[in-house]
């Protein structure tokens, strides 16, 4: 049996379903998105949920703030069905002769677009609170507060030792699977199509795609091809003979009933930004020294521990993530998860907030999962043509799928379209590999902006 479509794309996730809504949005009709799981169940249901225009590229931070555009657009026609906040991100510092470099690091990326630097120290007469709910009328770019007294002032729960905090004030998080499900019924509202079934081939002639295969002997006929397959990315682009330049992740996150309070209700998102020793006793710490299989306990870790509150009215939920272990795999379903997680990262975050130490005796039950994340070396996104006629990817969004997923999906519809392009697009492109200078630029890229 032989269908037709003018557009196929491969991935019914968060990118997938964003490429559709674009695309159904410019106006082309007969597009079918095509998934062998339900749409939204991989990856994209295990995000953080977060947001953020603070990137040190000057590419992605143009990319994120169309995209949080986008968003802030469908949160103000849709009644804010996936409550979009904007809380914030709030960095913080023990450290105080990090204060300048967080300082001078402010002023660069405020320099990029992302909105003003103000830097707030004995008087905080200028510093605005954000608001727990809705993101109207907050400020943009960061606020400087300098000084654990001032801190403590807005942030009461954060550590007695926090010397600075950097409240990034265009960020916050959302309901990913409700924001995906308004694009996608949106887009279905238009016409898009959604089939369960797994692509097995992609007929191509004379460099140009024709139509794909599925694995149930089905064909589409169809002169576009979107890869759109998250962390199959690599496998569904060799279909076309195409290695793309990307790898997959294994990310954890935990998630506790914080019944003491310890974590604000209304709190950002709250990030330890100094490595640490996790906190043991005596007596502990030289047991686990002891074993080969736990002496990783007693190293120094990294820094980047992170937590939000989730969930509203009554919930006690808090997630805690931490990526103190970067582990490069093929994705396998389900993923091993790290027992001792959760452990880990309430340890980590007591540095951040000390009344985390009264959980150690009696640590609430812990939920774990993880997804995937898939990268490119830079950690730039793939949007745009795999060099052959028809055939497009939409991916490696990493650890900002959710954020990126409104930017990304219009920048496809636009390269489909041949419409005109925004001035970050080449930053995104396949075809950016093939420039010599931009592989010398990769022998020395800085930061990539990970969390």
């Amino acid at each position: 049996m032989t269908q037709t479509a003018d557009v196929v794309i491969c991935g019914a996730g968060i990118t997938g379903v964003s490429a559709a809504h674009f695309l159904s949005k410019a106006g082309l009709k007969n597009i079918l998105l095509l998934d062998e799981r339900p749409s939204l169940s991989l990856t994209s249901d295990r995000s953080t949920e977060c947001y953020r225009n603070w990137w040190p590229d000057a590419e992605m931070l143009a990319l994120m703030n169309r995209s949080i555009d986008l968003m802030e657009a469908l949160a103000d026609e849709s009644g804010n069905v996936f409550r979009m906040n904007r809380r914030g991100y709030l960095y913080v510092t023990a450290n105080k002769s990090r204060i300048q470099d967080l300082e001078n690091a402010s002023y660069r990326i405020s320099g990029l677009g992302a909105g003003p630097t103000r830097i707030h120290s004995s008087s905080s007469l200028y510093y605005q609170a954000s608001s727990a709910e809705g993101f109207h009328d907050q400020p943009t770019g960061a606020d400087l507060l300098i000084g654990n007294e001032l801190i403590r002032k807005y942030f009461p729960y954060i550590t007695g030792r926090a010397a600075a905090a950097l409240h990034v004030r265009r960020a916050g998080w959302l309901d990913a699977q409700q924001l995906g499900m308004y694009l996608l019924e949106t887009a279905r509202s238009r016409g898009v199509r959604f089939a369960s079934g797994r692509v097995s081939g992609v007929g191509t002639s004379n460099g140009c795609v024709k139509g794909v295969r599925l694995s149930s002997g089905e064909r589409i006929d169809s002169p576009v091809f979107i890869n759109a397959a998250g962390p199959y990315l690599k496998e569904v682009s060799r279909l076309l003979g195409i290695d793309l330049p990307v790898h997959t992740e294994l990310h954890l996150k935990a998630s506790i009933k914080d019944a003491l309070g310890v974590v604000g209700r209304e709190a950002p998102l709250l990030i330890w930004t100094d490595p640490q020793w996790l906190p043991w006793e005596e007596e502990e710490r030289l047991a686990l020294a002891e074993d080969e299989e736990t002496k990783w306990l007693t190293d120094l870790f990294p820094s980047g521990v992170h937590t939000r509150p989730e969930g509203a009215g009554e919930s006690q939920t808090i997630l805690m993530l931490w990526e103190y272990q970067t582990k490069v795999m093929e994705p396998i379903w389900p993923p091993k998860m790290d027992e001792q997680y959760p452990e880990v990262a309430l340890r980590g975050l007591s540095a951040l907030l000390p009344r985390m130490k009264e959980y150690f005796s009696h640590m609430p039950r812990p939920q774990l999962d993880g997804g995937y994340y898939t990268k490119t070396r830079e950690n730039r996104p793939l949007v745009g043509s795999m060099g052959m006629e028809g055939a497009f990817v939409i991916g490696a969004v990493s650890g900002y799928g959710i954020m990126s997923a409104c930017g990304v999906g219009e920048l496809l519809a636009a390269q489909v379209q041949g419409s005109e392009l925004p001035a970050y697009a080449s930053a995104f492109t396949p075809s950016r590999y093939d420039d010599p200078e931009y592989l010398k630029r990769l022998e020395s890229w800085g930061e990539n902006g990970q969390l």
